[in-house]
């Protein structure tokens, strides 16, 4: 492949990470997607989950069906960095390396051309709203992903820390389950002079943050693995001759696996319930961003080590899930699959940093890695 050729990707994720947009907002994004990737002439693209696209390889109604899925949003972060390409943007850029899981799709759409499959169908998937935990769950309730039924689906996220182009895998769960909850106390206001005419629920709230921590485990390491992180706290108001009758607290959630996610949850609640009865306050939860657990199918996982080993590449076997969410763990709920890491470099900001950058170095070893996936599966 040319030099020139390798730019083509390369200037495409850096005209991505110009442009950034917000999870569910990707209108902009899509159509810089659906103009570039249509010279790679798909035998279908369509719109799917509302800003995403699904590009189409193979025609054959009989045979395998493989997904491989990029995400395309980008964070409400302001970006530090000074090179060209910067986003121009103010407040948001693609501090996940979105934009480059973009061109490596991309890169993927044009290997297709050179090397087609010659039996059953591959799917390219642009996904919406990563970073919500909305993209997926819009693409699976779209009636036109029903028509897909992958018996293998394929991820990759870029990772900071790790040697530039490694692979990175385990089987079973690879990311962890996250969830964040809401709690609200509803008390009663009163003047600050006479607290006991009403109902602060500071002390509450203040009971309940210390007790969430006692009930956490955050040891990745062990099968209990419970990180309970509070994120976000507001209670009344700047009016110091009022004692507060409002107040929320926002937590986020992080198990290794769904069945822990749900014990935790249980248990939070009844501690609420508890706190409730003794103190009179009312108490609320609701949830939000939920990030179901990558379980990495087995044969998947050996599929993606032994591609790596046949390419050449490094391959670590990580020995626990990471501590992050992604949403592609609604796939792996759905279909066979399995999502992999590849190293951005050692000496690289770590995701969601203001001063990260996506490795353009990636864009050709990642899509070569995928096409190697497809053509042991399809050829």
């Amino acid at each position: 492949m040319t030099v020139a050729y390798t730019n083509l990707f390369s200037q495409f994720r850096h005209e991505l990470h110009r442009f950034p947009e917000v999870s569910g907002q990707e209108v902009e994004t899509q159509k810089r997607i659906k103009a570039f990737v249509s010279q790679f002439n798909p035998v279908a693209i369509s719109e799917v989950g509302g800003t995403g696209l699904l590009l189409q390889y193979g025609t054959n109604a009989e045979g395998p069906v493989t997904l491989i899925r990029a995400d395309i949003d980008a964070l409400p972060m302001q970006e530090v960095n000074t090179f060209d390409y910067r986003s121009q943007t103010e407040g948001v850029s693609h501090k996940c390396g979105h934009d480059g899981h973009t061109a490596i799709l991309a890169r993927l759409a044009s290997l297709l051309v050179e090397n087609p499959v010659s039996t059953g169908r591959v799917y390219l998937l642009f996904q919406p709203a990563e970073e919500t935990g909305k993209g997926a769950e819009a693409v699976l309730n779209d009636p036109l992903f029903a028509t897909v039924c992958p018996d293998r689906a394929f991820a990759l996220h870029n990772l900071p820390g790790f040697k530039l182009g490694t692979i990175v895998c385990k089987p079973g769960s690879f990311t962890s389950s996250v969830l964040s909850i809401i709690v609200s106390f509803t008390g009663k206001v009163s003047h600050s002079a006479e607290p006991e005419k009403g109902l602060n629920p500071a002390y509450v709230m203040a009971d309940f943050m210390v007790r969430t921590k006692q009930i956490q485990n955050p040891n990745p390491q062990s099968d209990g693995f419970a990180l309970i992180t509070p994120v976000y706290t507001t209670m009344g108001e700047k009016s110091y001759g009022i004692s507060a009758g409002y107040g929320e607290v926002h937590l986020t959630l992080r198990t290794r696996n769904a069945k822990r996610m749900i014990a935790l949850t249980a248990q939070l609640l009844t501690l609420l319930s508890t706190l409730s009865a003794e103190s009179g306050i009312a108490i609320q939860t609701s949830y939000t961003e939920a990030f179901v657990a990558n379980e990495n199918d087995t044969e998947a996982f050996i599929q993606i080590r032994q591609s790596a080993q046949k390419l050449g590449y490094d391959f670590v076997d990580k020995q626990e899930p990471f501590k992050w969410g992604e949403d592609f763990g609604l796939f792996t709920q759905h279909y066979p699959g399995a999502m992999f890491g590849i190293g951005n470099g050692e000496d690289s900001p770590a995701l969601h940093n203001d001063d990260y950058d996506f490795n353009d170095k990636l864009i050709e070893p990642a899509a070569q890695l995928f096409l190697e996936l497809i053509m042991s599966h399809h050829n």
